[in-house]
């Protein structure tokens, strides 16, 4: 926007019509920014004349004018002007006071550390943007973020989650359009996809829980799950060029193992059942390829080869994960169970009780359990 008008010189202004609030929280910070760099030559100073420094040290502020954030310095409250404080993830006390002091928030450090050790409910501080008051009590201000009253949003996905379910919740929360989120998967490279998933998102969005600002897009929020989802595969030390196929393997670990007990033997299962060059038959591969919940396959979809994930009609694995996989499950498909076991079956739907077999004849009488529980239960 441009002004009508061009205003005077400062030294010619009229008084009468003193600076906006935010002009004047503006020169308050270029003042502190100036008195922070101050600040450190002072200190540099200090130490190099040595014993001599800590009288001068001690009666900083009357000789300098200036706030020496170290000292516990306290605002009397109640607070000015609203203000936005990004707390990092992971952030110390002393971290988060020297965020609050840079923003003008609380007087000192010092004094924003001790109040934040001293309220027992300060671990309960998230992450994110936080709306604040210039010139708060340190106590005050702690409170206040111990209140969650973050201005970003926060978008959880669970372990398990196909894209699609993944889109409908980050439409919901963000409130970003569905076609935003469309066109960025249309185009799998520009969020970070590598080539070896060929074309294909899914397994790669990460589960976890996503800080949304108000200026994000669905280009950066995809992304950001693809760069977590090849951070965790970088932690684990995973070749570069396996990241697909432990992909493949969890996502199928995630969708049959309730427990995370578990899961690490399924993952050994599916290993022997690769070794073996046998049918995986995995219901939950087949019902991804046909499109529907698992609970509504019939003869014909475990009869159709034409489902490039029928994993009764094709050996091997399926041409591509199934679900976004978290950490349990990649973690028990690098580290298997030792074990023989070929077969797995859920035994009791409530609990999710999973009983494994070596051969086909105990896997049957585990089946045969399922069977009578689910007559029992209607």
């Amino acid at each position: 926007m441009t002004d009508l008008f061009t205003a005077p010189p400062r030294s010619q202004a009229d008084p009468a019509f003193p600076e906006p609030r935010s002009s004047r929280r503006a020169q308050r910070r270029r003042r502190r920014n100036r008195h922070g760099r101050s600040f450190v030559v002072l200190l540099v100073a200090l130490v190099l004349v040595g014993g001599s420094g800590y009288a001068v040290w001690m009666n900083l502020d009357s000789l300098t004018g200036l706030t020496n954030p170290l000292e516990s310095k306290d605002f009397d409250g109640p607070g000015g002007d609203p203000v936005d404080v990004e707390i990092p993830e992971g952030a110390t006390g002393t971290a988060m006071g020297e965020s609050l002091y840079e923003a003008g928030v609380v007087a000192s450090v010092s004094a924003f550390a001790t109040a934040f050790e001293a309220n027992p409910d300060s671990v309960l501080i998230r992450p994110g943007t936080h709306t604040l008051l210039e010139e708060m009590p340190a106590r005050d201000a702690v409170a206040l973020l111990v209140k969650n009253d973050t201005v970003d949003l926060q978008l959880t996905l669970p372990e398990g989650y196909t894209v699609d379910q993944i889109v409908d919740r980050a439409v919901q929360v963000t409130g970003l359009p569905a076609k935003d989120f469309a066109a960025a998967l249309k185009k799998p490279a520009k969020i970070g996809v590598p080539k070896q998933a060929d074309g294909e998102v899914e397994g790669w969005l990460y589960p976890d829980t996503y800080m949304v600002k108000p200026d994000d897009t669905a280009v950066g929020l995809l992304s950001r799950m693809v760069d977590r989802t090849k951070a965790m595969l970088g932690k684990k030390e995973v070749p570069a060029e396996d990241w697909q196929a432990v992909l493949v393997k969890a996502s199928l670990v995630e969708r049959e193992g309730l427990h995370a007990e578990d899961k690490p033997k399924i993952a050994r299962a599916i290993e022997n059942r690769l070794d073996d060059d046998t049918f995986l038959e995995i219901d939950a591969a087949v019902a991804y390829g046909a499109g529907k919940p698992g609970t509504e396959l019939t003869r014909d979809d475990l009869n159709d080869a034409k489902n490039p994930y029928n994993t009764y009609e094709h050996t091997g694995l399926p041409p591509g994960p199934i679900a976004n996989p978290g950490e349990v499950a990649i973690d028990a498909v690098l580290n298997p169970t030792p074990g023989d076991w070929k077969f797995w079956v859920t035994v009791n739907l409530d609990t999710g009780e999973t009983k494994f077999a070596e051969d086909f004849e105990e896997h049957q009488r585990n089946v045969q359990e399922l069977r009578a529980w689910q007559e029992a239960h209607g």
